[in-house]
């Protein structure tokens, strides 16, 4: 398999020489979230400057992360004072738990993520044809669809549960102080969240962070999406070649011992790439599904018990929050489905070509095709679950299950 990576070293005529629009035009949206917080990989031969600001980002962004958890872990075990604030809490405790960890996984996995986007790079400088091209600019273009969505939900969530929440909730009265809600709460051992300007401080850093770990969590989002569509144009582009198998077209000049070379060849390379997509976001996917349904269960069980207990407002902007991770989980899925049923239509296609008019053994090849296409080619979280839309269905199902056992544990 890292043969078949390497590949996309090797010297090669540039067929595109638009491949630099189209390669930012891909992954634009990527770069946008993760370089600011120095998740973004660097280049092979990057200056030692360049590398060094990423490492400080990486060291800033994540300590800001990491205090807002010891903030919010220490008020849970020390200053809530009964089983209802300490569940309440618990959901924005884990999220920032989640977001550290994808973090983590971003910066170990750099290298191997800029190999995915080396592999992307390499197919867009080697696109002969028009109609290849726009296959690839479709998939990009619903990539950068995917992405904005996500993100405005990721903001939209920050700006309800980090803003609107504390400055729409009435003021808490607790002896000589008054004071706001917050959603991320500090232990009066760090900050005295009681007094001004510890309050509205709390309130800034909760907002600055959030946007943090909008950044992380789209970004992630993002990379499983740009780097299993882009596979999914490539197999969309081989199902093209394979149609001129056996009938050859006006413009090549090639035999179809040679145009059977060049499919075969392709389609390794691409199943390589998928592969490795899995070996790298693996871990990423299984921290956001367990992530994300744990806290939609803890985000419904905060609108159900303060359904009675909260203004209106209040409960209802728990919807963006909801929206937000279930979304998340929902790309994971979908990309996963649509990269399977893709390599599923490779194999439907090489039946409904007219093999049995090739000549000798050249048909053989064809065999290898079928075979390697119906294998297992599906990104997983983990390897614990295949990631479809019919996961998804399930983690649904699993959130409510955990929802309902969560306010029965609360209530008792």
């Amino acid at each position: 398999m890292a043969g078949c990576i390497n590949m996309i070293k090797h010297t090669l005529t540039i067929s595109n020489p638009n491949y630099k629009e189209d390669v930012y035009y891909t992954t634009e949206f990527n770069r946008l979230l993760l370089e600011p917080i120095g998740a973004w990989p660097n280049p092979t031969g990057a200056p030692w400057t360049k590398i060094l600001i990423s490492r400080l980002l990486n060291l800033i962004n994540f300590s800001l992360v990491f205090f807002l958890f010891l903030c919010t872990f220490l008020y849970i075990i020390l200053d809530a004072e009964n089983i209802h604030l300490k569940f309440i809490k618990v959901g924005p405790m884990s999220f920032t738990v989640m977001t550290m960890s994808k973090f983590c996984l971003l910066v170990i996995h750099e290298k191997d993520i800029r190999r995915c986007l080396d592999h992307i790079e390499h197919d867009w400088k080697n696109v002969k044809r028009e109609e290849d091209r726009q296959i690839m600019l479709d998939c990009a273009t619903l990539g950068r669809r995917i992405i904005l969505i996500s993100t405005i939900f990721a903001l939209s969530a920050v700006f309800f549960y980090r803003l609107i929440i504390p400055l729409i909730s009435p003021k808490v009265v607790m002896g000589n102080y008054t004071f706001r809600p917050l959603g991320y709460p500090s232990a009066k051992v760090i900050i005295d969240m009681r007094k001004s300007p510890g309050n509205e401080f709390m309130i800034g850093l909760a907002c600055f962070c959030g946007c943090i770990m909008s950044a992380i969590t789209v970004g992630c989002c993002s990379l499983t999406t740009v780097c299993g569509l882009h596979a999914c144009g490539q197999l969309r582009i081989l199902m093209s070649y394979m149609n001129s198998l056996v009938h050859k077209k006006e413009d090549t000049n090639d035999n179809v011992n040679d145009r059977m070379s060049n499919v075969v060849k392709q389609h390794v390379r691409i199943l390589s790439f998928v592969r490795f997509i899995e070996d790298t976001l693996r871990g990423i996917s299984l921290v956001e599904v367990i992530g994300c349904t744990m806290n939609m269960c803890m985000l419904g069980y905060c609108l159900i018990t303060g359904w009675k207990r909260d203004s209106l407002i209040r409960s209802l902007s728990y919807f963006p929050l909801i929206m937000s991770f279930g979304f998340n989980i929902f790309i994971f899925c979908y990309i996963g489905e649509v990269l399977a049923e893709e390599c599923r239509k490779v194999a439907e296609n090489i039946y409904m070509i007219d093999w049995y008019k090739l000549q000798g053994k050249s048909g053989l090849g064809l065999i290898l095709i079928i075979a390697m296409s119906t294998s297992s080619n599906r990104l997983t979280a983990g390897k614990f679950m295949d990631l479809s839309i019919s996961s998804f269905g399930d983690v649904m199902k699993a959130s409510i299950a955990y929802l309902n056992m969560f306010r029965t544990i609360a209530s008792s």
